[in-house]
């Protein structure tokens, strides 16, 4: 792909700016512009999309979002070493790459984004989920962007779209699964990377559905989920007693035996369970 753009290759971009990974940053370079173009292509259409990029040291992923067509892509980059590795890229396509040095967490990206838009990155290990749960719990549903393509950990990624039953099976499987159709598209092995890390890599695709699958307060089906999987070997008679009184009532009234744990019961049950703590 280096011949796509007239860039040189990663390692050559790497090299010529010391871009050395940096494990207190959460960097693991992916440097192989096939898959990051891969990565680019698993998010769908990018034409006439704005797409968020978080994370994108020296600009693999960059690159592959702006050749596969995104119509414009803000990358938000903690490292500043990674700069004029991004200014080269933002000169070879004119007017379509914005960078902001800056913490993904801190920045607001919505003042720089146009609908639709995609979010699509390798996120930094050490912010992937936070951030995943701030776009999954925005105020107002549906959210600004309309798919997520990020990159996390393996067992991160079989959390994401963990079924009732299994011990993946818990909070982050529900947020995610509530709201979005969410897949895993490619799994990547740590020699992919570097450095390589000591696990594997998944990439999880989401798309928002334009309202959640089963009525519920957010707030209320919040407070169950947590206190449910936060005590996960107790029966929820147990682990749910503060929720609300009369709990074993409740839980009979939403179709759910009092003496099933959490990992047990799917989001249609929890969601009604929410409805009924709510109503009373």
């Amino acid at each position: 792909m280096s011949t796509i753009d007239g860039l040189p290759p990663l390692r050559e971009v790497i090299a010529t700016h010391g871009l050395s990974a940096r494990k207190a940053l959460g960097q693991n370079f992916l440097l192989d512009l096939n898959l990051t173009a891969k990565i680019a292509r698993a998010a769908g259409d990018l034409a006439g999309s704005d797409v968020l990029e978080v994370g994108p040291g020296p600009g693999g992923l960059t690159r592959g979002l702006l050749a596969e067509g995104a119509r414009r892509v803000l990358a938000v980059e903690k490292d500043a070493r990674c700069l004029p590795a991004l200014a080269e890229i933002a000169a070879a396509y004119p007017g379509r790459l914005e960078v902001i040095n800056g913490d993904a967490l801190e920045v607001d990206p919505l003042a720089h984004l146009m609908p639709p838009v995609r979010v699509v990155a390798n996120l930094p290990y050490n912010v992937g989920t936070e951030l995943l749960v701030r776009w999954l719990t925005p105020a107002v549903w549906p959210p600004v962007w309309t798919s997520l393509t990020l990159m996390f950990q393996k067992e991160v990624a079989e959390r994401i779209v963990a079924k009732p039953g299994s011990k993946a099976y818990g909070r982050l499987a529900i947020l995610a699964q509530w709201r979005c159709d969410a897949r895993v598209v490619m799994t990547l092995p740590p020699e992919a990377f570097t450095p390589p890390p000591k696990i594997h890599s998944a990439v999880v695709h989401l798309t928002a559905l334009p309202e959640p699958r089963f009525p519920a307060d957010p707030a209320v089906l919040g407070r169950i989920v947590a206190a449910g999987f936060n005590q996960r070997r107790k029966m929820l008679r147990a682990s749910l007693k503060g929720v609300a009184p009369a709990i074993e009532d409740k839980l009979l009234a939403a179709g759910i035996a009092p003496t099933s744990r959490a990992e047990e019961i799917d989001i249609e049950h929890f969601c009604a369970l929410a409805r009924i703590v709510a109503g009373a």
